[in-house]
């Protein structure tokens, strides 16, 4: 099969391209350099001329605290750019597998929120990914994932460790909990929905649920450092305060990929130990 990936130049993106290989079909990637996925003429010529089966539309704007500051320019690349991904790959006979988040539920749900729990995003990056799901059409998959961490691009882990190594003391919340995912087991598992010609919604994360307090602690574990110095604080004691709510509970469950028979993703331990290794790898420590 031919996959035609957008935003191949971030950290799933990156993943997405390398799985897509590995798994023994064609990628065509391009990065946010090569594709302007608001240019709705480029998007049609890009995705024209690749004629893919399955196009996997992980280009966003995913600064979530930026796109609080700038709602028309969230709303154009994660809502807008997302239908004209979506009309161009439906005009050559392509399915989208739509990379969607989180962030599209209020998180005051006590349980985990399951495929069919109803969207109510309390902040503008959340409200510009519904926006992109609700573009998709009804042959389309929807993939959300959460608190993402993978060797390319900035995330979490990379912070953390970076923190780990410097400060006396680091602060993270403990009122907010979620399932940290790692890009590399994320990317088999949406390649695997895309090849299988599988729509509808699905929650794609790794096993396990932290609070940011609990995971900044497992990262300094994992590289061997000291997690005593990371201490608990609450969303509302953050200074400054963060622009954009968070959802207090992240916590998504893979009820779709049981009932399909696709393997959930491990627990997060795993792919962290992995990553720790690598970094710490290339940076000689």
């Amino acid at each position: 099969m031919k996959l035609f990936v957008t935003g191949a130049g971030g950290q799933l993106g990156h993943e997405l391209v390398s799985a897509i290989r590995a798994s023994g079909n064609e990628a065509i990637a391009t990065t946010h350099a090569q594709l302007d996925i608001t240019d709705e003429e480029a998007v049609k010529v890009a995705i024209g001329s690749a004629q893919p089966d399955v196009v996997i539309h992980a280009a966003a704007w995913t600064a979530v605290d930026a796109c609080e500051g700038d709602a028309t320019k969230a709303m154009n690349v994660n809502g807008t750019a997302s239908k004209y991904v979506a009309d161009a790959a439906h005009a050559v006979g392509a399915r989208v597998v739509y990379i969607s988040t989180d962030y599209v539920f209020d998180g005051t749900k006590p349980t985990p929120y399951n495929e069919d729990d109803v969207p109510n995003p309390q902040s503008v990056y959340g409200a510009s990914k519904l926006a992109g799901e609700r573009a998709m059409g009804a042959d389309d998959a929807i993939v959300r994932i959460s608190w993402v961490c993978g060797f390319h691009g900035a995330n979490m882990v990379k912070t953390i460790l970076k923190l780990g190594a410097t400060m006396p003391e680091l602060k993270f919340v403990d009122d907010q909990i979620g399932n940290p995912t790692f890009a590399d087991d994320a990317a088999r598992a949406i390649v695997d929905i895309a090849t299988r010609g599988l729509g509808g919604i699905w929650h794609v994360t790794n096993q396990g649920v932290v609070s940011w307090y609990e995971f900044a602690r497992e990262v300094l574990l994992t590289a061997g450092m000291d997690a005593q110095k990371v201490k608990p604080i609450s969303t509302r004691d953050l200074q400054p305060p963060r622009p954009a709510q968070r959802p207090a509970n992240s916590v998504l469950h893979d009820g779709k990929l049981e009932q399909a028979g696709i393997a959930v993703l491990p627990d997060f331990r795993e792919p962290l130990a992995r990553l720790v290794r690598r970094l710490l790898a290339e940076t000689g420590e």
